[in-house]
């Protein structure tokens, strides 16, 4: 039955099979039966009496009968089908025999003996005589010694006895089997299916004076010595006859199941249908089985009208009434369930349909509204075929076209794009190319939206394709459990034998989901026609192979009907119409197939003499077609057409027609089943699969009672096509062949990380079912499943192999102790290509970093994907010539040695050649199939090998192979559909290159190509041919490290139809001389950027000494040849910086206690009782001198501590003097805020203001504050007025926090502003003391130099000294998109929460609120599988509800309750310190958040996983790196200085940069200075304020800067060649002259001889803080009277919204937004910033609601900025006397402000509490303004706002 089933069930199943049987009418007597059997006397032998046929499946292993016992005696076992008319058997006794012969058998044989003993005097009693005749029948010996052993047993007396006995041999060893499976069942609980053959191992006496029993088991025992590996624990021995004979009149409750009811539909395993004849002609016999009649319908059943689905529904069932029978059954459990479903039913039974019901109920689920989400779901069709593919494609299309769905196809043949597939709501793809597709991690996306997987032929299985069904359907399951998403599968299928397993493993539910029809349910009757031709001479064969198609055809014919005949190469079907037209000539028959009496034959004649095939004409005038996959697609739909409209007779195709197009016809021949398969190498069978195919095309459901299918085949074959008919073959699994590539594919996904977790994948397959119920066909011994019924350990077995293999071949790490895998870049590679495991380690072996043409081409010969192609005699011939003519590169083994072929085949492909025998076609087509993936496979090994000369090679292989041009040819051929073959040729000889074709006129490129019109043309392509070109700044960051800048400008014209929508290229930079590539990427360059500025790319590269002479940038095209663009980096000038970095050391000091400041008040404000070492170390000169101290040390070490006694030594010296402390974030100075406002000012009695954009305090609280916190913009903002604001000179002490973000974007701030203090310090010689903190650093001595720090107070430690070590883990993942590769890292990150901290808490950085949100549903879906879902929380449930009950934000209430906590900016400050609360206090273990927490919160956790180190840069639409100083103080929150020993940090990076990670995170970064980008903003505001009069007071000011330190040290970095003084002054003065001339140039200074001074725009540009740009655009743009919407357009246009983030897929929601707002924005535009701000602006005056919660942040920070902005602007309107403009300007600020349209808007809205029903409450009584609501009399006020609760709106009217 194919499971184990409890008895219980059993034996209930059979009593209701017992009352369903006594229902039968019972007409036929079992008398009569046993009567009739012994009457034997007619003659006439039916169909079957010398077929081999095995006994039931369930029963016996493969063990056929000899044919010696078939000689004996004609076996006659209805069960199997055979009608023995010798023994009396008539059709009507065939019923029931299943029962009747059982009974019969065993007793009829105890009878026997009970006469053999009484007659013939036997020694042995009756039982003991049945018990040997029993052990002589179950053996296998050859018929005559059975009946001699048998004469030994029973004497010579009783010859007819032996006779019958022969006779009846069959059904006896039937009934002992019966006999012994049922007392095997008794004795095992477990019903597993017994297999094995159950003849006897061995004989034991039961009686000891009986000599012939003696004698047989001597006899016996010799015999099975042979045998004895296929031991049998229940032999005969143990067995005694009456218990035998019991056991067999028991009947199999299983048996039941398979009921072999009325009728002859009974589904007997080995049954052939009742009528079934057999006739015998010279050289051939034949097999005809009748058509099985239409089952009745039965009581209650009825057909499903289309009325009764949905409406939506209906639409693509549109010309249908109802649904068929088989639709029917299953609409309910289809349509209304989302139960898995397996249907079974034969081909033509209308599956498609079924399908369509399953995707109608999946569109059902997503159509809310009356609208269909399309967005929320796909639907896949895997279906087995590509030709069937297209034919559902069009099919679905076309139906489901009334719903708007859009239904592709994905295929070898037809690729889609990533917009494509977004579209696309249903796919219909074949197994492989799915497989493809899940495989990659960068797909998830598309597979985590499938809802719906429907597999078509699922009795795939059987087939070598079946493994890539199962790993299919095991991915998908375990994707559903994993992610508990439902995804539904449908399996369609032909009728199956094992439908039970089919159904397990595909998890249906076989009561509801398991639907199993026979071929009574065909829509039109098969009767089936079986011929196999004994004929062994070859000509003499294929003449009668001929002449039987051609009777068969005629016969056909001859009652009116159209013939098919499927035959199994193009050439044979030319060949095969000939010989019928032939045939028919000679025995003139033409007129049947002729059709000239049909209405249309002479219009249609006129059509087909326009085709240009030869043969499609000659055979039309005979009345006969030809179809296959090689003729043009018109010819083939001509074809078709001809013979749906009866035009043509017979129609000879290949089996792509029964599988593409759908044309039925009622006879369908095939003629001959050995097809020729390339991938064997060799001929085989027609498999199942295709037979059933073709069958399905016989008979024309409206036209045809019935259908008629033949196949002609040879002899031997014929039983193998008999039962693959009968349905008896069991579907086995092929998954073991191919279960290392299949691991090795789940192990690149990320599914598999382990043994535990590949044992369950393996447990998902279709493997692990048939393993448990076959064990022997998988090599398991029954001793191993009695040992461990669930092999488990053998499934174990299975995949520790496997996993060896694949790390022999370096495809995965398999660490063997642990368990554990981890993927190698070769095994993703081999996964995302397909490439098998031998090849390899094929190309392991023979792979080098040097190899010429002719190699490369051997070794993917050498490919395994390529080991079954044949070397054949016929061939040699044709493939010398080949090599000869086709073939540019040498021949490795030549044409008679297999990869010699093979590599012929190659090359032939590459010079598009042509082949004329029909093998070499197929080989040839199936080569190039697989030629192309292997190809870019190798070219990808080479790039992460580094290997530049391969490299470049294979992908100029993979071009030629794409393009079929070779390398060597002229690249202007990739243009050959537009220029003639002529011209290439020419240019070929005339060796024209591209180089020297571009400076040639057109005019002479005519002249060389001797042909004038030609020049234009090659001129026009030219300008096609995609160039780019490159320029690179190289600047050091230290010695061994540069990084560069590339400039990639495109230099061609872009037309889509070459170039598509985007041209890849690849960014190599390469050290020729050591073969290495040191940095490659893929760059997009679509078609935008092409006509755009150039394309800037940054990326680092490491140097090495000695240097190289230079490395090569190389752009090199992904799909043009020879199109590559060169740029060279030199290294004879090249400065690099000096290395030298001094660490201090960390003395072994004894820690100082809190006692030594010397002061109670002090001592309070800590909690702890000593200082740690490096606070110990830089106690004194902090806290006891004056001295600048600069202090590098690693995030964590307590530096905030340190700065506080540098505060308390100022309070203690100097108290009126202020503390200045600059924090370069908004997030640091609140902390700081927070945590000093809790110690410094309520315990000391400080004051202390705060300054940041969201804070200005007033003159009076700077006035008197003790402690200044400030960002660097608002201190820059105050001081640069310091003349004026004495407070500015009252400052003692400078803190500046981060220091190390000098280098950072807004560094240049930090150090305007530092050298400012000092300069300031210097002017009135008021010292201010500076103190620096950062992270350690690579060059602090010149940091220290430039704030004034001595020997004395530089304190540079190493990283290393933390206060808690810390142990970093760098992983690197590929994958080239952002958002897929973050998908894969989520496993990895809930891997290292398991391993590196499973209790203790743990902090997640990522790129985007976006990413908080699916990192924590990842996490929590990966904790569920685990079955541990709140593994993560620890507070109680009252507890945890409360504080949900506060929660405002969806997604963080969703995540809370599995204790995983959300930080971002987008939430409200009340849910971001509830979250901080909660994980300081260990309440919720994991929290995942942006980058910014790492600077402002201080929330140390055990372990930081830092999840991916880009971030997407809205400005620059792409996705770059975190700056290292962020990674720092990210890692920098790992390990928690009061509870852990150590911490520990988990970076996964992009694999790309995992180097670049290594080295600079365990080494200090160097600082460089960023102030050359922004020096305008900054001269300028030194000259509005005074500091700069000339030229020489900027050249003075610029020493002041950390700029001109690192000038000195690292002049390459700033484009400086040599550092010798009068080279240094000229490039200082250049720079600052160019500065001034660039001010002068946008209105903002004036020049003359003698100096500069401030003009009115650069004096508000340095007041209101704004860049020289933005108010050199107002200048130029705002006139006299500026309308408020220019207004708008140009406060958007301000170059501070640069930055505004536009955010991935934020075009969409700008391109909303511009719909529903008054004034119009450019659409072309909507990914700009400005145009973003513009729309931010007028949705906050329209009061519109925003898209999504950045919006909002966005706002905000928008309408922040704006202020400034705005006033400057009023200002400039002001100071030029321009009135209307200033008005209209400051209308715009009020609606800033207010939120409302000036113009538009009542300005009743600005009062709080108003409504819109007051709004129109107060028009109706004439009241538009605030002013008229003023004018009232206070009296009136509340009678006006009656009913209104108006107590808030009356305050503020007569508020004073």
């Amino acid at each position: 039955m194919g499971y184990p089933a409890s008895d219980a069930n059993l034996h209930k199943v059979a009593s209701l099979a017992q009352r369903l049987f006594k229902l039968q009418p019972a007409d036929h007597g079992r008398s009569s039966v046993f009567e009739r059997e012994l009457n034997a006397g007619e003659d006439g032998v039916e169909f079957g009496a010398d077929l081999i046929f095995q006994p039931p499946s369930r029963f016996l292993v493969d063990s056929l009968l000899d044919n010696d016992d078939l000689l004996e005696g004609p076996p006659s076992s209805r069960h199997d089908g055979w009608h023995d008319l010798d023994h009396g058997y008539s059709n009507s006794t065939y019923h029931h025999a299943v029962v009747d012969r059982r009974k019969l058998s065993l007793e009829w044989l105890s009878n026997a003996c009970d006469r053999i003993v009484k007659e013939c005097a036997s020694q042995l009693s009756r039982d003991e005589l049945a018990m040997a005749i029993c052990r002589v029948l179950n053996s296998d010996k050859p018929g005559e010694e059975i009946a001699g052993d048998l004469l030994d047993l029973v004497g010579v007396s009783a010859f007819e006895a032996v006779q019958d006995l022969m006779l009846h041999r069959k059904e006896l060893v039937d009934a002992i089997h019966q006999g012994l499976l049922m007392l095997k069942s008794d004795k095992t609980a477990s019903n597993t299916q017994l297999r094995m053959p159950s003849y006897g191992t061995q004989v034991t006496v039961q009686t000891e004076s009986e000599r012939q029993i003696d004698k047989l088991r001597r006899k016996e025992e010799k015999r099975y010595k042979r045998g004895a590996e296929n031991r049998v624990e229940d032999d005969l021995s143990a067995t005694n006859f009456s218990s035998l004979l019991r056991a067999s009149e028991r009947r199999s409750p299983i048996e039941d199941l398979f009921g072999h009811g009325q009728g002859p539909n009974s589904l007997a395993v080995t049954a052939l249908p009742q009528g079934t004849l057999r006739k015998h002609f010279k050289g051939y016999e034949e097999v005809i089985i009748p058509p099985t009649p239409t089952a009745p319908m039965k009581p209650g059943e009825k057909l499903i009208e289309i009325q009764e689905l949905d409406g939506f529904a209906q639409a693509a069932f549109r010309g249908y009434k109802s649904l068929n029978r088989i639709q029917s059954q299953i609409f309910q459990t289809t349509y209304y369930t989302n139960e898995n479903i397996l249907v079974c039913a034969p081909t033509g039974a209308g599956k498609t349909n079924i399908a369509m019901i399953a995707i109608l109920h999946e569109i059902g689920q997503h159509f809310r509204d009356g609208y269909l989400h399309k967005d929320e779901f796909k639907i896949v069709y895997v279906a087995p075929m590509k030709a069937l593919a297209a034919e559902v494609t069009s099919a679905f299309s076309h139906r489901l076209s009334p719903l708007n769905m859009t239904v592709r196809e994905l295929t070898g043949d037809m690729q889609l794009s990533k917009n494509e597939l977004e579209e696309t709501q249903m796919i219909v793809t074949t197994p492989e190319k799915w497989d493809v597709i899940t495989r990659k991690s960068s797909d998830m996306s598309l597979s985590m939206l499938v809802k719906l997987l429907i597999i078509d032929e699922v009795h795939l299985l059987n087939d070598e394709r079946g493994a890539v069904i199962e790993a299919l359907v095991a991915r998908t399951l375990r994707q559903v459990e994993s992610t508990q998403t439902m995804i539904r599968i449908v399996g369609l299928s032909a009728t199956l034998p094992s439908y039970l397993e089919v159904a397990q493993f595909l998890r249906v539910n076989p009561e509801t989901g398991l639907f199993f029809f026979d071929s009574s349910y065909r829509p039109v009757p098969l009767a089936q026609q079986y011929i196999g031709i004994s004929e062994h001479n070859f000509v003499a064969r294929n003449a009668l192979l001929n002449e039987i198609c051609y009777n068969k055809v005629v016969d056909s014919l001859r009652q009116g009907h159209q013939a098919m005949v499927f035959v199994h190469s193009r050439k044979d079907t030319a060949k095969t119409a000939e010989k019928l037209v032939e045939l028919s000539r000679m025995n003139e028959d033409l007129e049947l197939f002729k059709n000239e009496t049909h209405p249309q034959f002479s219009l249609i004649k006129k059509e087909v003499q326009k085709s240009r095939n030869k043969d499609l004409i000659g055979f039309f005038e005979s009345g006969v077609g030809i179809h296959h996959a090689g003729m043009l697609r018109s010819d083939r739909g001509l074809t078709e057409r001809l013979f749906s409209d009866g035009l043509i007779k017979v129609l000879v195709c290949t089996a792509t027609l029964a599988w593409g197009v759908n044309l039925p016809a009622h006879t369908v021949v095939i003629k001959g089943t050995q097809l020729y398969d390339p991938k064997a190498g060799g001929w085989r069978d027609l498999g199942m699969l295709d037979v059933m195919q073709i069958f399905g095309r016989a008979g024309r459901p409206q036209f045809d009672k019935s259908g008629e299918g033949i196949i002609i085949t040879s002899h031997d074959k014929l039983a193998y096509y008999l039962r693959l008919l009968t349905s008896q073959l069991p579907i086995e699994s092929q998954f073991i062949s191919s279960l290392k590539d299949n691991l090795n594919a789940e192990v690149a996904l990320g599914t598999v990380t382990n043994v535990k977790e590949a044992c369950l994948w393996l447990g998902y397959t279709y493997l692990s079912v048939r393993m448990k119920l076959n064990p022997l066909a998988y090599g398991i011994g029954w001793d191993e499943v009695m040992a461990d019924p669930s092999l488990s350990s053998k499934q174990r077995a299975l995949v520790t192999e496997a996993a060896r293999a694949l790390d022999k071949a370096k495809m995965i790490r398999f660490d063997e102790k642990s368990g554990n895998f981890s993927c190698t870049e070769l095994g993703r590679i081999a996964s995302h290509f397909y490439i098998q495991y031998s090849s390899v380690e094929t190309y392991n072996e023979m792979l080098r970093p040097h190899m010429n043409d002719s190699e490369v081409i051997d070794m993917i010969a050498n490919s395994s994907e390529f080991e079954n192609i044949q070397v054949r005699e016929e061939e040699q011939n044709e493939l010398e010539m080949l090599a000869r003519t086709s073939c540019p590169l040498e021949v490795k083994g030549g044409p008679s040695n297999k990869h010699g072929k093979i590599s012929i085949l190659i090359q032939l492909y590459i010079s598009r050649g042509s082949i004329d025998s029909f093998s070499l076609v197929s080989d040839a087509a199936y080569i190039s199939a697989s030629l192309a993936r292997i190809v870019r496979a190798l070219f990808e090994i080479c790039l992460r090998r580094g290997w530049c000369e391969m490299t470049s090679f294979m992908l100029e292989y993979c071009k030629a192979v794409d393009r079929q041009i070779w390398p060597h040819q002229h690249p202007l051929r990739q243009f050959d559909k537009d220029l003639s073959a002529d011209i290439l040729r020419k240019l070929e000889e005339r060796g024209a290159d591209l180089d020297r074709l571009q400076e040639m006129q057109e005019k002479d490129i005519g002249a060389l190509i001797r042909y004038a019109p030609g020049g234009k043309l090659v001129k026009q392509y030219l300008g096609y041919f995609p160039w780019v070109q490159l320029s690179a700044a190289v600047s050091p960051i230290t010695r061994t490290v540069l990084k560069v800048d590339l400039l990639i400008t495109p230099d061609f014209v872009w037309k889509d139809r070459f170039h598509g929508a985007a041209q890849r290229w690849w960014i190599l930079v390469e050290d020729s001389e050591n073969d290495h590539i040191y940095h490659s990427e893929l760059f997009m360059l679509t078609k935008r950027m092409s006509r755009g500025e150039p394309q800037k790319l940054s990326f680092t590269i490491p140097i090495f000494e000695p240097h190289p002479p230079q490395y090569f940038i190389r752009a090199v095209s992904d799909s043009w040849l020879q199109s590559e663009a060169f740029y060279t980096i030199s290294f004879q000038n090249l400065q690099l910086p000096e290395a030298r970095t001094s660490h201090t050391e960390l003395l072994d000091l004894r820690p100082l206690p809190v006692t030594s400041l010397g002061n109670r008040t002090y001592e309070s404000l800590y909690n702890f009782s000593h200082f740690n070492p490096i606070q110990t170390q830089t106690f004194h000169v902090l806290y006891h001198t004056d001295n600048n101290v600069l202090l590098g040390a690693p995030t964590g070490s307590g530096k905030t501590i340190s700065a506080e006694l540098a505060i308390l030594h100022l309070f203690n010296t100097q108290p009126d003097m202020k503390v200045i402390y600059i924090a370069p974030l908004k997030a640091i100075v609140r902390e700081r805020m927070n945590d000093w406002r809790k110690r410094l000012v309520s315990q000391l009695g400080k004051q202390m203001v705060e300054m940041t954009g969201d804070h200005t305090p007033d003159l009076m609280a700077l006035m008197s504050a003790d402690i200044i916190i400030s960002t660097p913009e608002k201190w820059d903002g105050i001081s640069r007025n310091w003349h004026s604001r004495s407070y500015v000179t009252k400052v003692g002490l400078m803190i500046l926090d981060e220091i190390h973000l000098l280098g950072a974007d807004r560094g240049p701030i930090l150090e305007v502003i530092v050298s400012r203090m000092r300069y300031i310090s210097s002017q009135t010689e008021r010292s201010v003391r500076f103190i620096g903190l950062s992270t350690a650093l690579a060059n602090a001595g010149d940091l220290a130099d430039w704030l004034g720090v001595g020997e004395t107070g530089l304190f540079n430690f190493k990283p290393s000294v933390r206060p808690v070590p810390l142990e970093v883990h760098i992983q690197g993942y590929p994958g080239k998109y952002y958002c897929p590769r973050m998908n894969s890292m989520n496993k990895p990150a809930y891997a290292a929460i398991c391993t590196h901290s499973p209790t203790k808490p743990v902090l997640i950085f990522v790129s985007s609120r976006r990413q908080t949100r699916l990192t924590a549903l990842d996490l929590i879906q990966y904790a569920a599988s685990d079955e541990h879902p709140r593994q993560f929380l620890s507070m109680p449930e009252e507890v945890l509800q409360m504080i949900l009950s506060q929660v405002t934000d969806q997604n963080l209430r969703h995540t809370l309750q599995f204790g995983i906590g959300l930080h971002h900016a987008g939430l409200n400050d009340k849910d971001r310190s509830l979250i901080e609360e909660l994980f300081a206090n260990n309440k919720i273990q994991v929290l995942v958040c942006t980058s910014t927490l790492a600077w402002g919160v201080n929330l140390p956790a055990h372990l930081v996983i830092i999840k991916g180190t880009e971030y997407y840069d809205g400005k620059a639409k792409r996705y770059v790196d975190f700056p290292i100083t962020d990674i720092l103080q990210m890692m920098g929150r790992a390990g928690r200085p009061q509870y852990d020993q150590h911490g520990k940090a988990v970076i996964l990076v992009h694999e790309p940069k995992k180097s670049f990670y290594k080295k600079f995170l365990y080494e200090p970064f160097p600082v460089e200075s960023s102030l050359k980008e922004q020096l305008h903003d900054h001269i300028n505001a030194e000259i509005v304020s005074g500091t700069i009069c000339h030229k020489e007071d900027a050249l003075h000011y610029l020493t002041w800067t950390y700029f001109f330190r690192r000038l000195v040290v690292n002049p390459a970095y700033y484009g400086l060649e040599d550092t010798a003084p009068e080279i240094l002054s000229s490039y200082l003065s250049r720079l600052v002259q160019d500065t001034f001339e660039d001010l002068e140039d946008s209105g903002c200074i004036k020049m003359n001889d003698d100096g500069v001074e401030p003009l009115m725009l650069g004096s508000i540009a340095s007041q209101y803080y704004l860049s020289y740009m933005t108010v050199s655009m107002f200048g130029s743009n705002i006139g006299p009277d500026t309308s408020l919407e220019v207004f708008l357009h140009i406060l958007s246009g301000a170059s501070e919204f640069d930055e505004l983030p536009v955010r991935h897929n934020e075009e969409n929601y700008n391109e909303a937004l511009s719909k529903n707002v008054p004034y119009m924005v450019d659409n072309n535009r909507l990914d700009d910033p400005h145009v973003k701000a513009n729309l931010l602006f007028q949705a906050h005056f329209s009061q519109l609601e925003l898209p999504i919660s950045d919006y909002v942040t966005d706002l905000k920070s928008v309408l922040d900025q704006s202020i400034r902005i705005i006033q400057a602007m009023i200002d400039i309107c002001a100071n030029s006397g321009w009135l209307s403009s200033t008005i209209t300007c400051m209308h715009l600020l009020q609606m800033v402000m207010q939120g409302l349209w000036y113009d538009k808007d009542s300005s009743l809205w600005m009062l709080p509490c108003m409504s819109s029903d007051l709004v129109s409450s107060l028009g109706k009584k004439g009241i538009s303004s605030v002013q008229q609501l003023l004018d009232l009399p206070k009296a009136n006020i509340q009678t006006v706002l009656e009913g209104f609760p108006a107590s808030r709106i009356s305050q503020v009217l007569t508020a004073p």
